[in-house]
Protein backbone atom coordinates (compact mmCIF):
# COMPACT_ATOMS: atom_id res chain seq x y z
CA UNK A 1 0.00 0.00 0.00
CA UNK A 2 1.49 3.29 -1.11
CA UNK A 3 0.62 6.37 0.99
CA UNK A 4 1.53 9.98 0.31
CA UNK A 5 0.56 13.34 1.80
CA UNK A 6 0.93 16.11 -0.77
CA UNK A 7 -0.22 19.71 -1.30
CA UNK A 8 -3.42 19.70 -3.37
CA UNK A 9 -2.29 22.66 -5.51
CA UNK A 10 0.57 20.49 -6.84
CA UNK A 11 -1.92 17.75 -7.81
CA UNK A 12 -4.89 19.63 -9.24
CA UNK A 13 -6.26 16.46 -10.86
CA UNK A 14 -7.56 15.52 -7.37
CA UNK A 15 -9.49 18.80 -6.90
CA UNK A 16 -12.92 17.37 -7.80
CA UNK A 17 -12.45 14.19 -5.75
CA UNK A 18 -11.29 16.28 -2.80
CA UNK A 19 -14.39 18.48 -3.10
CA UNK A 20 -16.61 15.38 -3.01
CA UNK A 21 -14.74 13.90 -0.01
CA UNK A 22 -15.19 17.07 2.05
CA UNK A 23 -18.80 17.63 0.93
CA UNK A 24 -19.68 14.06 1.96
CA UNK A 25 -18.84 15.17 5.50
CA UNK A 26 -19.87 18.85 5.47
CA UNK A 27 -22.38 19.91 2.81
CA UNK A 28 -21.53 23.12 0.94
CA UNK A 29 -22.03 24.27 -2.62
CA UNK A 30 -19.54 22.76 -5.02
CA UNK A 31 -18.64 26.24 -6.30
CA UNK A 32 -17.82 27.54 -2.81
CA UNK A 33 -15.90 24.38 -1.91
CA UNK A 34 -13.88 24.45 -5.14
CA UNK A 35 -13.06 28.14 -4.62
CA UNK A 36 -11.72 27.30 -1.17
CA UNK A 37 -9.66 24.40 -2.48
CA UNK A 38 -8.27 26.51 -5.33
CA UNK A 39 -6.83 28.94 -2.76
CA UNK A 40 -4.27 26.31 -1.70
CA UNK A 41 -0.71 27.56 -2.13
CA UNK A 42 2.88 27.00 -1.03
CA UNK A 43 2.29 29.49 1.79
CA UNK A 44 -1.03 29.59 3.67
CA UNK A 45 -3.74 28.55 3.13
CA UNK A 46 -2.64 25.08 2.07
CA UNK A 47 -4.76 22.00 1.47
CA UNK A 48 -2.96 18.71 2.06
CA UNK A 49 -4.38 15.45 0.74
CA UNK A 50 -3.72 11.87 1.75
CA UNK A 51 -3.36 9.53 -1.21
CA UNK A 52 -3.56 5.75 -0.97
CA UNK A 53 -2.48 4.04 -4.20
CA UNK A 54 -3.19 7.30 -6.09
CA UNK A 55 -6.75 7.61 -4.67
CA UNK A 56 -7.64 10.50 -2.37
CA UNK A 57 -8.70 9.25 1.06
CA UNK A 58 -8.06 12.27 3.29
CA UNK A 59 -7.81 16.05 3.41
CA UNK A 60 -6.96 18.85 5.78
CA UNK A 61 -6.61 22.57 5.34
CA UNK A 62 -3.98 24.74 7.01
CA UNK A 63 -5.04 28.36 7.42
CA UNK A 64 -3.11 31.43 8.57
CA UNK A 65 -3.74 33.07 11.92
CA UNK A 66 -3.33 36.82 11.33
CA UNK A 67 -2.43 37.56 14.94
CA UNK A 68 0.17 34.73 15.23
CA UNK A 69 2.60 34.73 12.31
CA UNK A 70 4.48 31.55 13.30
CA UNK A 71 1.34 29.41 13.70
CA UNK A 72 -1.49 27.97 11.63
CA UNK A 73 -4.98 26.64 12.18
CA UNK A 74 -5.97 23.14 11.01
CA UNK A 75 -9.41 22.98 9.41
CA UNK A 76 -11.51 20.39 7.62
CA UNK A 77 -9.72 17.22 8.70
CA UNK A 78 -11.52 14.33 7.03
CA UNK A 79 -10.79 10.70 6.17
CA UNK A 80 -13.02 8.69 3.84
CA UNK A 81 -15.75 7.14 6.04
CA UNK A 82 -15.05 3.48 5.32
CA UNK A 83 -11.34 3.96 6.16
CA UNK A 84 -11.73 5.64 9.55
CA UNK A 85 -10.23 4.01 12.62
CA UNK A 86 -7.36 2.48 10.63
CA UNK A 87 -4.65 5.05 11.47
CA UNK A 88 -4.98 7.21 8.35
CA UNK A 89 -6.00 10.29 10.36
CA UNK A 90 -2.86 9.94 12.47
CA UNK A 91 -0.71 9.67 9.34
CA UNK A 92 -2.35 12.75 7.80
CA UNK A 93 -1.90 14.82 10.97
CA UNK A 94 1.72 13.75 11.50
CA UNK A 95 2.64 14.56 7.90
CA UNK A 96 0.84 17.91 8.20
CA UNK A 97 2.89 18.70 11.32
CA UNK A 98 6.10 17.85 9.43
CA UNK A 99 4.97 20.10 6.56
CA UNK A 100 4.22 22.96 8.95
CA UNK A 101 7.54 22.65 10.75
CA UNK A 102 9.88 21.93 7.82
CA UNK A 103 8.26 23.65 4.85
CA UNK A 104 6.29 26.52 6.40
CA UNK A 105 8.72 27.08 9.30
CA UNK A 106 5.87 27.30 11.84
CA UNK A 107 6.17 26.74 15.58
CA UNK A 108 2.58 26.02 16.67
CA UNK A 109 -0.53 24.36 15.27
CA UNK A 110 -4.02 25.19 16.54
CA UNK A 111 -7.34 23.49 15.84
CA UNK A 112 -10.85 23.21 17.17
CA UNK A 113 -12.83 20.02 17.56
CA UNK A 114 -16.20 18.78 18.66
CA UNK A 115 -15.91 15.30 20.11
CA UNK A 116 -12.46 14.30 18.81
CA UNK A 117 -10.42 15.64 21.73
CA UNK A 118 -9.17 12.14 22.58
CA UNK A 119 -7.77 11.61 19.08
CA UNK A 120 -5.91 14.92 19.11
CA UNK A 121 -4.69 14.42 22.70
CA UNK A 122 -3.03 11.15 21.62
CA UNK A 123 -1.16 13.16 18.99
CA UNK A 124 0.16 15.58 21.62
CA UNK A 125 -2.40 18.40 21.34
CA UNK A 126 -3.47 20.17 24.52
CA UNK A 127 -6.58 22.22 25.25
CA UNK A 128 -6.06 25.96 25.04
CA UNK A 129 -7.80 29.31 24.88
CA UNK A 130 -10.02 29.93 21.83
CA UNK A 131 -8.30 31.80 19.03
CA UNK A 132 -9.62 33.60 16.00
CA UNK A 133 -8.32 32.93 12.49
CA UNK A 134 -10.07 36.09 11.30
CA UNK A 135 -8.02 38.67 13.18
CA UNK A 136 -7.16 39.59 16.74
CA UNK A 137 -9.04 37.91 19.58
CA UNK A 138 -8.66 38.88 23.18
CA UNK A 139 -10.82 37.09 25.73
CA UNK A 140 -12.21 39.24 28.52
CA UNK A 141 -11.87 36.41 31.02
CA UNK A 142 -10.27 32.98 30.99
CA UNK A 143 -12.19 30.32 29.13
CA UNK A 144 -12.59 27.10 31.05
CA UNK A 145 -11.47 24.17 28.90
CA UNK A 146 -10.93 21.44 31.47
CA UNK A 147 -14.49 21.21 32.80
CA UNK A 148 -17.03 21.29 29.99
CA UNK A 149 -19.81 21.88 32.52
CA UNK A 150 -18.49 25.32 33.53
CA UNK A 151 -18.24 28.39 31.37
CA UNK A 152 -16.89 31.87 31.67
CA UNK A 153 -17.66 34.86 29.50
CA UNK A 154 -14.80 34.64 26.99
CA UNK A 155 -16.14 37.03 24.35
CA UNK A 156 -16.76 40.65 25.11
CA UNK A 157 -20.51 41.25 25.12
CA UNK A 158 -21.40 37.57 24.66
CA UNK A 159 -23.89 36.19 27.16
CA UNK A 160 -22.70 33.51 29.52
CA UNK A 161 -24.38 30.22 28.54
CA UNK A 162 -26.29 28.32 31.22
CA UNK A 163 -24.41 25.46 32.91
CA UNK A 164 -25.04 22.00 31.52
CA UNK A 165 -26.50 19.28 33.70
CA UNK A 166 -23.60 17.36 35.25
CA UNK A 167 -24.50 14.18 33.33
CA UNK A 168 -24.62 15.88 29.89
CA UNK A 169 -21.79 16.91 27.60
CA UNK A 170 -22.57 19.64 25.09
CA UNK A 171 -21.40 18.17 21.76
CA UNK A 172 -21.81 21.59 20.13
CA UNK A 173 -19.07 23.13 22.26
CA UNK A 174 -15.88 23.61 20.29
CA UNK A 175 -12.73 22.71 22.14
CA UNK A 176 -9.60 24.54 21.02
CA UNK A 177 -6.31 22.68 21.08
CA UNK A 178 -2.72 23.43 20.19
CA UNK A 179 0.60 21.69 19.70
CA UNK A 180 4.04 23.22 19.75
CA UNK A 181 6.24 21.85 16.98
Amino acid sequence: MELAVVPLHHYKKYMSDCCKLINDEWKRSETARMRSLESSSDTLPTSLILLKNDQIIGHLKLSPIPSISDACFVESVVIERKLRGKGFGTILMEKAEDYCKNHLQLKTIYLSTQGQEGFYSKLGYQECQPISIYGNYTPTTTMCCKNKNQYSNGWQGAPKPPPLPSNKINVNTKIYMKKNL
